[in-house]
């Protein structure tokens, strides 16, 4: 798949801010006046600026109000409807925290959770998607959560929590990648199931279906060599959760923290690119890649 930008910062700063949010429903770090004001802020900021990149990846961003109407049956829907619950939810919950110094327990932890809700929801767009089967698995969904709580633990201050949840960060990845280098040849795809001939004999492709790019090939079709993605890898891994762990396990200072935050931003941009561009879309079957 095309790693898009637009759908790399989505994926990455919305689930920072959301995972951010969470935390400060559940009132792990319970902020009051001017300090609320900062750190909700932080949290509103970052999931806005991640919902707004997911808008303008739209083929007509000025239809994205419609993607709140097929709720039923759309996890990308299912996600709007639960990102502008959770904003709303927690706005009442922020504002007495700041203005009036007196949290609201009941809306933080509902809000706490729908931020939960929505962490998981961006990682079922993708997990649902049978034609990606790198995607299509379990593994999906605990990168997108672990992602989100460890990130939003490390804005949040939490950092003994956010050492934990980094290193449980490293498992998730390795396991998703473990498991999405298997999964295509274990979907038993190739160009007799896509073009159904199979039955009668190998297929194969005996020239191009036209003779430059297309849209499938700009959008669902992306290349990574193997040396260069195993690179990348490495680098995600160690930014993205080793290094902000063993920063963490330093005695706590801000210099380590910001550090490990940092560190962690950059790791998280790296494997959502990969993420992005390692996914086998089965369309590629027609063009042999």
């Amino acid at each position: 798949m095309h790693p898009a930008p637009s759908l790399i910062l989505f994926t990455t700063l919305s689930g920072l801010g959301f995972g951010l949010l969470a935390w400060l429903g559940f009132g792990l770090n319970a902020p009051t006046g001017f300090a609320a004001i900062v750190f909700f802020g932080l949290g509103y900021g970052l999931a806005g600026i991640g919902l707004i990149a997911a808008a303008f990846h739209l083929g007509h961003p000025e239809r994205a109000l419609l993607a709140f109407t097929q709720w039923r049956s759309s996890w990308l829907s299912r996600e709007a409807v639960l990102s502008a619950a959770t904003l709303a939810v927690m706005a009442p919950h922020a504002a007495a925290s700041a203005f009036w110094n007196t949290p609201l327990p009941v809306l933080g932890w509902l809000g706490g959770l729908l931020s939960l809700a929505t962490i998981l929801a961006t990682a079922m767009i993708y997990a649902q998607i049978r034609a990606v089967p790198r995607w299509h698995h379990w593994s999906t969904p605990p990168v997108f959560v672990l992602a989100g709580l460890a990130g939003g633990a490390l804005l949040a201050a939490q950092l003994t929590l956010a050492l934990w949840l980094m290193l449980a960060l490293s498992i998730a990845m390795v396991a998703h990648w473990v498991a999405g280098d298997r999964r295509f040849a274990a979907s038993g795809s190739d160009a007799g199931t896509a073009t159904g001939l199979g039955a009668i004999g190998k297929v194969r492709l005996l020239e191009p279906p036209h003779s430059g790019r297309n849209y499938l090939l700009r959008e669902m079709v992306h290349v990574v060599g193997r040396k260069h993605a195993h690179k990348l890898r490495l680098i995600a891994l160690c930014l993205g959760a080793l290094a902000p762990a063993l920063l963490l396990m330093l005695p706590a200072s801000y210099a380590a923290a910001f550090a490990a935050l940092g560190l962690h931003l950059a790791g998280m941009l790296a494997q959502r690119w990969l993420f992005f561009a390692e996914a086998e879309h089965v369309v590629g079957l027609y063009y042999e890649r």
